[in-house]
């Protein structure tokens, strides 16, 4: 990836396990978007770098009908987590779950940082790398969120 600039980063893809783990370990996101975007930040990183934990929206995302943005993920996870149906499965609802060094600053190495969030979530990741956010950002926004962000990242990880 000459000439770029690459980011370590880990990838999961969803599973209800990943959202009932999210909820249990990390609790509620601290940011949410409308494009169904969740967001942890938390000091997880090898020697407590900060991490940004991201769970990416499914292409052409929809909240569920009768909640507001920052409930779906509570919602989703607790009907997950005891048995219930949620408003939307997970898998229509994300593709999988991000995580990479919040700080700039922090140049984190893969496997360092996936041995970290492992630790942290109790999962391993499916994936782990170098990736280009900006060349997957940008193909994201010309497509008007009409891709799977996680699918582009397990591409440029080649998984």
């Amino acid at each position: 990836m000459a000439g770029i600039e690459a980011v370590a980063s880990c990838v999961w893809r969803i599973t209800p396990d990943l959202v009932v783990a999210l909820d249990a370990r990390f609790g509620e996101p601290v940011d949410t978007y409308v494009n169904g975007s969740q967001v942890w930040i938390r000091e997880d990183g090898p020697t407590g770098a900060l991490l940004e934990w991201r769970l990416h929206p499914v292409a052409g995302y929809r909240r569920p009908p009768g909640l507001v943005t920052e409930e779906v993920f509570s919602a989703t996870a607790l009907a997950v987590a005891t048995g219930r149906h949620p408003p939307a499965p997970p898998a229509a609802l994300w593709d999988g779950l991000e995580a990479f060094g919040a700080d700039a600053e922090d140049r984190l190495e893969p496997q360092p940082l996936a041995a970290s969030a492992s630790e942290a979530l109790g999962i391993a990741p499916d994936a782990v790398g170098l990736v280009d956010h900006d060349a997957v950002g940008d193909a994201w926004e010309r497509a008007r969120g009409g891709i799977s962000i996680v699918a582009a990242l397990l591409e440029q990880l080649g998984s």
